[in-house]
C-alpha cells in the first residue's frame, strides 16, 4: 500500500495510529517532533504525512510549509486546534486535509484513502533514480552512486542533495534549502549551506572548483543540473 509518516508528539496517538494504519496495509514511519519530522520525511519519501500542529520545537504550519518546499506529497493535519483560523491558513500553507481531534478512525482511512488517490496529469508520485551523467539518486534505497560506486553521504548531505534532485533544474533559495533542511532558526545561516554545498561537490563533482552539476546562482541559491548547455 502507502508509506505513511506520523508526526506527532502524543505516544498514545502514535502507537493508535500505526495499529490502524498497518491493518490496512500501509507501512508506517513516526517521528515524535517538527524538526525529526522534516528530515524523516526527506529520508523516507512518504506517500502521505499525518501532521499534528502542536508540536513541541516547532509550529506545525511552519512544518506544512518546509514539507510542501521539499515535494508534493500530501499532508493531513490532525490536530486538536478547530478554530477556523487554523483550518484556512494550513490549507494555505498547502495542506492537502484537515481533520480535528477526536476523531472517526474510519473517517480518516477514508479521507487517506481520497489523498492517495491518483490525480489528473500528476502520474506516478514516488519519483525514480535521476540519473545526471555518472551520477544516480536513488531516493527509494537513499542511495547515491557515481560510476556505479556508492557515494556515503551524511545525513545533512543527501537531504540537501536529495531536495536538490525534487527540484532539478529549478533554482531553489538559501532560505528554502536552510528552512527545510535545518530548520526556521537556521533560515540565515548561509554558511551553514555554502558549506555543504562544498562537500557535496567534492564527493560528486569531477572537479570541484569548476562545478557543472550543483551550480550556484548568485545572491539567489542553488540548483541541481540536469538539462544538458548550460551552467553557472
Amino acid at each position: 500500500m502507502a508509506k505513511i509518516l506520523i508526526i506527532d508528539d502524543e505516544p498514545q496517538i502514535r502507537r493508535f495510529l500505526s495499529i490502524s494504519l498497518g491493518a490496512n496495509g500501509h507501512e508506517v514511519v513516526e517521528s515524535d517532533s517538527g524538526q525529526d519530522g522534516i528530515a524523516t520525511a526527506l529520508r523516507e519519501s512518504p506517500d502521505l504525512v499525518i501532521l499534528d500542529l502542536g508540536l513541541p520545537d516547532r509550529d506545525g504550519q511552519d512544518v506544512i510549509t518546509a514539507l510542501r518546499a521539499s515535494g508534493p506529497v500530501p499532508i493531513i493535519v490532525l490536530s486538536v486546534r478547530s478554530g477556523e483560523r487554523d483550518k484556512v491558513e494550513a490549507l494555505d500553507r498547502g495542506a492537502d486535509d484537515y481533520v480535528t481531534k477526536p476523531f472517526g478512525i474510519a473517517e480518516l482511512m477514508a479521507r487517506i484513502r481520497a489523498a492517495l488517490r491518483p490525480r489528473p496529469g500528476t502520474g506516478v508520485r514516488a519519483p525514480g533514480p535521476l540519473v545526471v551523467g555518472g551520477l544516480c539518486i536513488d531516493p527509494e534505497h537513499r542511495r547515491v552512486t557515481r560510476d556505479g560506486v556508492p557515494v556515503p553521504l551524511s545525513r545533512k548531505e543527501y537531504a540537501l542533495l536529495s531536495l536538490l534532485a525534487r527540484h532539478a533544474d529549478h533554482v531553489l533559495t538559501h532560505a528554502e534549502l536552510l528552512r527545510t533542511v535545518w530548520g526556521e532558526a537556521h533560515v540565515h545561516d548561509t554558511a551553514y549551506l555554502r558549506v555543504y554545498i562544498k562537500q557535496l561537490r567534492q564527493k560528486l563533482e569531477p572537479d570541484p572548483a569548476l562545478p557543472t552539476l550543483i551550480l550556484t546562482e548568485l545572491g539567489v541559491g542553488y540548483r541541481l543540473r540536469t538539462l544538458s548547455g548550460d551552467a553557472g
